[in-house]
């Protein structure tokens, strides 16, 4: 878990409320990973020139065991894979920030889908990834829009890629 808490493509810093709207599905899958993308030191290329513009690429601070698995950011919800990884990486002292932290108990038997509980794995890791640069989790923090929850939870928002 490196780079700053924030990045000039991650405009939204963290906050219980952010963290709170991706636990209640109100923000897409594709906002959930800017959220992580650039903590891994992933970069969003912008020149015209670059071989895939609009991707978001290993750079020289994504962790090599990252950036191996994944030259080009992961789909975190949607890939089991990555997702796996993202849970694997939470150090074992922070792996009850969820609960402690956002007094979240989990979803209930009829909410508990893939995309839910990777978006649940999400929010951990990004409190651990605060804990780590000793940050406190602020209280209030800008949001995006925020979306309806999916009316299909297993097929997520309008444009969320297909969960695998």
């Amino acid at each position: 878990m490196v780079s700053p808490a924030t990045s000039p493509f991650d405009p939204y810093p963290l906050s219980r409320p952010l963290l709170e709207a991706v636990l209640a599905d109100r923000l897409s899958d594709r906002f959930v990973c800017t959220l992580i993308w650039p903590r891994l030191g992933y970069q969003l290329q912008t020149e015209p020139a670059a071989e895939h513009p609009g991707a978001w690429i290993a750079g020289p601070a994504t962790p090599p065991e990252w950036a191996e698995a994944f030259p080009e950011a992961p789909e975190l919800i949607a890939t089991r894979p990555a997702s796996v990884r993202l849970t694997r990486s939470i150090p074992a002292e922070h792996k009850q920030l969820l609960k402690q932290q956002l007094g979240f108990a989990g979803y209930r038997i009829g909410e508990l889908y893939p995309r839910r509980t990777r978006r649940a794995t999400a929010v951990n890791w990004l409190l651990a990834h605060l804990a780590l640069l000793g940050e406190p989790l602020p209280e209030l923090g800008p949001l995006p829009p925020l979306l309806e929850p999916p009316a299909d939870p297993v097929k997520g928002h309008p444009g969320d890629p297909p969960v695998g």
